[in-house]
């Protein structure tokens, strides 16, 4: 059931549980405190969940190829390999954490240039339409000198993700704690 905020049971509803908003952002706040005090630790972290996610997900994938494997349902195969591909990528995780802390520092680098390119291809098509395009070309530039940078320096990538989580767990948190306050106050204040 929908609850609608129009509605004042809805919105009675909502505001008597102001808490919920209070906690998670309480939570996301020490989250995103805890990255910042230990950003290594949160690196590693960060790599030992995507194998294991890849771990995961690449057996899961084998079991769905080997389950469906039928000449006439097409091309099981293809999640076969894929579902290999990921477990391998599991295991390396696994055995070679700062390997994978690297590649992954490195492929953000890759995105970062890629998306910078066409930014700065999207700013000049849009020129003869969009006023304002300077934006979006800069970004694009900005974007492509960054990933320039990060595929030298791709723990930088990962560093500066962890930092980025950290800031997005934090401001967030701040916005439900405010958010659950003043739920409480307009509960408070709300005829009974």
């Amino acid at each position: 059931m929908v609850t609608s905020l129009t509605n004042p049971l809805g919105l009675a509803r909502i505001t008597s549980h102001w808490w919920v908003p209070l906690l998670r952002g309480v939570v996301a706040v020490i989250f995103g405190v805890v990255i910042l005090l230990y950003p290594i630790s949160s690196i590693f972290v960060l790599v030992v969940l995507f194998g294991a996610f890849m771990f995961v997900d690449g057996i899961l994938n084998v079991v769905t190829a080997l389950r469906f494997a039928h000449p006439d349902t097409g091309h099981w195969w293809a999640i076969l390999v894929q579902g290999i591909v990921g477990i391998a990528i599991g295991l390396i995780t696994f055995f070679l954490p700062g390997l994978t802390a690297i590649t992954l520092g490195f492929l953000v680098g890759i995105w970062a240039i890629i998306t910078g390119v066409l930014e700065v291809v999207a700013a000049f098509r849009l020129r003869r339409d969009v006023s304002g395009e300077i934006f979006l070309f800069i970004a694009g530039v900005l974007s492509f000198i960054v990933g320039i940078w990060l595929v030298a320096f791709p723990v930088a990538a990962l560093v500066a993700l962890v930092y980025l989580l950290a800031i997005y767990a934090i401001v967030g948190g701040i916005a439900l704690i405010v958010l659950a306050f003043r739920l409480r106050a307009h509960g408070a204040l709300a005829p009974t």
